[in-house]
């Protein structure tokens, strides 16, 4: 299955999670992962994937 989100570097140290499907950056508790730190932005990446691949197991069912 594939990952629906990743991490694109748009500063150093400035990293936007964004959906790999719409290429729009991802939105989590209302705020937009725009301009995080790398180990915030690869945490929210697990999260969100981990979340997504959970989603999509429940709708196979």
């Amino acid at each position: 299955m594939a990952n629906r989100y990743a991490l694109r570097m748009d500063h150093p140290d400035s990293w936007t999670v964004f959906d790999v499907f719409t290429g729009q950056p991802a939105e989590s508790d209302h705020k937009i992962m725009v301009g995080i730190n790398a180990g915030e932005a690869d945490e929210m990446v697990s999260r969100l994937n981990d979340q997504d691949a959970k989603r999509r197991e429940e709708a196979d069912r």
